[in-house]
């Protein structure tokens, strides 16, 4: 049967890009001073290059921010910096060295890194004067980002309340604030991780190599493998040994485990996610695993 009109109907991916995208520029025309929270990351690197299609041929039309905690991996570094100067956007970074230094965080030697940059994060969207932040959450990774609206409001302590959040019917946003308030904004909000590496795949997005299967030195405690670093001195009855690994989300390198992985190419890791029964953060971040609810606690106060 010969086809009489054109199916205009956009794949699943097409629709996912095009409410981000949408999202992106509700939010630039909307709020006075946005930002994009930027790690390096394969979610944060997602979110760069829908902004790139948002406003494209013209340049983001906001600043990227990165929070670091002086433990991050090198490669990730790496490809955060690629990024910036091949957009030409304008990178800020938010030291937890320094706020530790300056007295905005206080280092008790017990409260890890990660938690440290709530603190740090605070106080540099305060300092930017910054009224709207970009975030890579998205509600398949942890219950706590499951509860959590795409606008969701901060007060002007920078805390969340998930038991006062805005409706958003039909997909209407409510950015109204007060004094000393901001949003944070989620653009994949829906996505799941396979989402996001069928578009890494389908764009060709630049990520970093530890994404891939390599060798690398790790040790096992609490159930995760983690890296042989300065930064994690090992315990009494752990071992160093080589092994075949890949990191499925990455962050603070002495609270992220890898997994371990033949997986080299896109096509592999899709694969073996498509399979996975465990989300990314609830397999490989210490940080998830304090509490049961140890993700939504640091939200509250003030987590990404």
């Amino acid at each position: 049967m010969s086809v009489t009109h054109a199916d205009y109907r956009l794949s699943q991916l097409d629709q996912l890009e095009a409410e981000s995208i949408h999202i992106f520029r509700e939010v630039a025309a909307e709020f006075e001073k946005p930002v994009l929270m930027f790690s390096g990351g394969k979610d944060s690197i997602v979110m760069m290059r829908l902004a790139e299609k948002a406003f494209f041929p013209a340049k983001i039309p906001f600043p990227v921010l990165q929070v670091d905690t002086g433990y991050d991996f090198p490669e990730v570094l790496q490809t955060r910096d690629n990024w910036v100067n091949r957009l030409g956007v304008r990178l800020i970074v938010a030291s937890v060295e320094e706020a530790i230094a300056n007295g905005v965080v206080v280092d008790d030697g017990k409260t890890s890194r990660n938690r440290l940059q709530i603190g740090t994060l605070l106080n540099a969207l305060e300092e930017g004067g910054f009224t709207a932040a970009f975030g890579g959450g998205r509600r398949d990774e942890e219950k706590a980002r499951a509860k959590e609206r795409v606008y969701s409001h901060r007060d002007e302590f920078g805390q969340w309340d998930p038991k006062n959040q805005r409706p958003e019917l039909w997909s209407l946003y409510n950015g109204r604030l007060h004094e000393g308030e901001h949003m944070r904004i989620f653009p994949i909000s829906n996505w799941t991780e396979l989402d996001i590496w069928d578009y890494i795949g389908r764009e060709d997005i630049e990520i970093p190599s530890i994404y891939f299967s390599h060798q690398r030195r790790v040790f096992e405690r609490d159930g995760m493998l983690l890296s042989e670093s300065d930064f994690n001195p090992l315990r009494s009855g752990e071992t160093v040994e080589e092994r075949t690994v890949r990191f499925r989300t990455v962050g603070d390198l002495t609270l992220t485990g890898c997994v371990e992985s033949e997986a080299s190419t896109i096509p592999e890791i899709i694969a073996e996610v498509a399979v996975a029964t465990v989300t990314e953060r609830g397999a490989t971040r210490g940080d998830d695993r304090f509490s049961e609810a140890a993700m939504e606690d640091r939200k509250k106060e003030g987590y990404f």
